[in-house]
């Protein structure tokens, strides 16, 4: 039987001489290199096709209606009751400034507001819960938080629910009034 001298390993030094012999191991026992890596042809993907299938987190009821900066101004100039305007970020956000008429239901750090019963959330909140018959418009600081409390909104049952999703920043940016608590 014939070895190569890379299939030889040696045991550590040993009290005996006897055991400091070579040993032969045979070479499928060695460990093996990894076999060279193979050439993956390039894929081309277009995405220039839009798909219409609902991503995972949306909602079925339905989408929102978008409000751009100049809706959001004629729904502070003539309020209705019948629609309520609300900032969702956190508490010490809304201090440094809101958009005029806005109410603040913080998302982040009170999720389920939406979806506690009246009395709780007046409780919690300060003011009467908006009913499911009012139209219900979500601003947040640049448009994420605002899309969650939508879709929060449309689960607990609420079908009028819109979003300006330019948000806190777009309205700053563009100089719209502001108020403070």
């Amino acid at each position: 039987m014939s070895t190569s001298r890379s299939a030889l390993r040696f045991l550590p030094r040993a009290a005996s001489a006897a055991a400091r012999r070579p040993c032969i191991v045979h070479p499928n026992a060695l460990p093996q290199q990894a076999p060279p890596a193979r050439r993956v042809s390039r894929v081309t993907v277009s995405l220039s096709k839009q798909v219409d299938k609902p991503r995972w987190y949306s909602s079925s009821s339905g989408s929102s209606k978008v409000y751009d900066y100049e809706a959001v101004q004629e729904l502070i100039k003539s309020p209705s009751v019948d629609r309520v305007l609300i900032d969702v970020r956190e508490p010490a956000e809304y201090d440094d400034g809101f958009i005029p008429t806005a109410i603040n239901i913080p998302v982040k750090s009170a999720p389920d507001a939406i979806f506690m019963d009246p009395e709780e959330f007046e409780d919690k909140f300060g003011f009467q819960k908006p009913s499911p018959a009012h139209e219900l418009v979500f601003y947040c600081k640049a448009g994420v938080r605002s899309s969650s409390a939508a879709q929060l909104a449309r689960q607990s049952g609420y079908e009028k629910v819109g979003e300006y999703r330019g948000s806190w920043m777009d309205w700053v940016q563009r100089g719209g009034q502001t108020s403070k608590p």
